[in-house]
């Protein structure tokens, strides 16, 4: 940026002169041949006055950043989580003065173009390595939240939910529970293929196995809903060494899984403990409140609209954020 010391070092006058030529003073004593000289070297040195530099600030288009989510909007409104995750990002834009376009899932990829006029994009839940690799040729910078690709190039941020399911597995064992059930989902490709284990399923089958206390009949999964956490629920609590805990792999299952106790008569937590993840707004209010591991949706929102700016100004080095859940427990589940 040009200073005012430069300007008057190459007309061979005082700092002072100049800011006072350039803020049309006219009580100043110069002559005209000066001024002009003083305005002719600021022109071609291509400076700008303060003032002028707030207005072309002002002026500036805001940049825009894409969403792009792997549930379609209907989807998104039945889990408050996911709800709260996109909040998180816009509140944090708006904050930024960013400008969100927001593409949900759909049976294919969108249109190119639509990320020539972003600056960068936050890819929100699952998406497979193919897509990752068609959005990194497409976008100009690529952030993962609430996912973290084996691809070590992209920036992302998430919870620690594996750690935090070893961490609920430890407490359900610590109240003396022995037989514990577990109602989830696998995760699945953009055609509702099973794609893999869920993080959370996956870590709930490896410690049980390696307590020996794994049953794969009282593991069940389905897809991520309140009616998938009903029907489940109702085939675990169907077998007659029903489990007397279970682990639900999110809120909106434990509502489905609190309807199936209910109905077969059961009481939490003295016939059966229930636990979740997420712990969304309705988890207090349940009967009895629920027992959550509370996932800080809204904060890796955030996170990864920082990471995105960070990578848009010059940083190079990918970032890995991992943020702490908190478990919350309620009534669901005895202390």
């Amino acid at each position: 940026m040009v200073t005012l010391k430069q300007i008057a070092n190459a007309v061979g006058v005082s700092q002072a002169t100049v800011s006072r030529v350039l803020n049309f003073d006219q009580t100043l004593s110069v002559s005209p041949q000066t001024r002009q000289s003083i305005i002719e070297t600021a022109e071609a040195m291509n400076y700008a006055t303060p003032r002028a530099r707030q207005r072309a600030k002002a002026t500036e288009a805001a940049p825009k950043i894409a969403l792009m989510h792997f549930l379609r909007p209907d989807q998104e409104l039945a889990d408050p989580y996911y709800v709260g995750l996109r909040l998180g990002i816009e509140t944090r834009a708006a904050a930024l003065k960013l400008e969100t376009v927001k593409i949900y899932h759909a049976d294919s990829l969108p249109e190119p173009k639509i990320f020539d006029q972003t600056s960068g994009l936050i890819c929100i839940g699952l998406h497979d390595a193919a897509e990752l690799d068609w959005l990194k040729t497409h976008a100009h910078h690529v952030v993962c939240a609430d996912f973290a690709p084996e691809d070590d190039e992209l920036d992302a941020v998430e919870s620690d939910v594996t750690g935090a399911m070893r961490k609920l597995l430890k407490s359900l064992i610590a109240m003396g529970h022995r037989r514990i059930g577990f109602v989830g989902w696998w995760d699945h490709d953009r055609a509702g293929a099973i794609k893999a284990r869920e993080k959370r399923c996956a870590a709930f089958i490896d410690w049980m196995t390696a307590a020996g206390l794994y049953d794969p009949d009282i593991c069940l999964t389905d897809w991520n809903t309140e009616a998938s956490g009903y029907r489940l629920t109702q085939t675990v609590l169907a077998r007659p060494d029903r489990p007397g805990a279970l682990v639900c792999g999110n809120d909106n299952m434990a509502v489905g899984a609190y309807r199936a106790i209910h109905e077969m008569g059961l009481k939490i937590p003295g016939d059966i403990a229930v636990v979740s993840f997420n712990d969304i707004s309705v988890a207090q209010f349940m009967n009895p409140p629920l027992s959550t591991m509370r996932l800080p949706s809204e904060e890796i929102g955030e996170t990864a609209v920082d990471l995105l700016m960070e990578r848009i100004q010059g940083r190079t080095t990918p970032k890995r954020t991992i943020l702490a859940p908190k478990m919350i427990w309620r009534r669901s589940a005895k202390l």
